[in-house]
């Protein structure tokens, strides 16, 4: 579309308001994103709390990077640019779960600290729940399930995070859960605690 044809884009408001469906809900919405290294269990993380958040009645929904890159983000490879698009379309899909009254949880590699923050400053404050699972990179080539760090040291797979390209860790990141050190249950629980303290839930 040309820019001529953007300009008469007008940003519709709805009738319903996302605090309308957040009363409904019975609490508030946000994003809980997960970022870490490859194995570093984000996704394990991630479902073990929407699991606890379901078994509680809650509207939650997990958005895996895996997951997304067979669908949404088919197409994108893993150079700089397009991780950034990949991230930036996330980012627009977790600001429209949030208006949706839906606890959002994210499970991306998300290396470039820049990034994550375009992804926070499409929600308001306080919706947004930088969760750091850290792990040290010889635990997740350890764990490494799929093969990957052994292919990128083989040099199968290149710009592959914490090899062949950076991770920039987090610098305040509301959460860091060291996976390599507490168990899952102890990581869903400071999660939980978390979100009650904030009165999320």
């Amino acid at each position: 579309m040309s820019r001529e044809g953007t300009a008469n884009i007008v940003w519709h408001p709805t009738t319903v308001s996302k605090q309308d469906r957040q009363k409904r809900a019975g609490h508030k919405s946000c994003v809980l994103w997960f970022t870490g290294l490859s194995g570093a269990g984000k996704s394990t993380l991630a479902n073990a709390v929407e699991h606890e958040l379901h078994q509680r009645g809650l509207a939650s929904y997990v958005l895996d990077g895996d997951n997304i890159r067979h669908g949404l983000n088919r197409g994108l490879g893993f150079g700089a640019e397009d991780r950034r698009e990949n991230i930036r379309r996330i980012g627009e899909v977790t600001k429209l779960f949030v208006d949706a009254g839906v606890i959002t949880l994210t499970a991306f590699i998300s290396p470039y600290r820049e990034d994550r923050e375009l992804a926070r400053n499409l929600v308001e404050a306080g919706e947004f729940i930088e969760v750091y699972v850290k792990c040290s990179l010889d635990e997740c080539e350890r764990r490494d399930v799929k093969g990957l760090y052994q292919k990128a040291r083989s040099g199968e797979i290149g710009q592959f995070t914490g090899i062949s390209a950076p991770y920039e860790e987090p610098l305040q990141a509301e959460l860091v859960i060291e996976s390599d050190k507490q168990t899952i249950e102890e990581s869903v629980q400071i999660v939980l605690t978390y979100l009650e303290e904030q009165q999320i839930l």
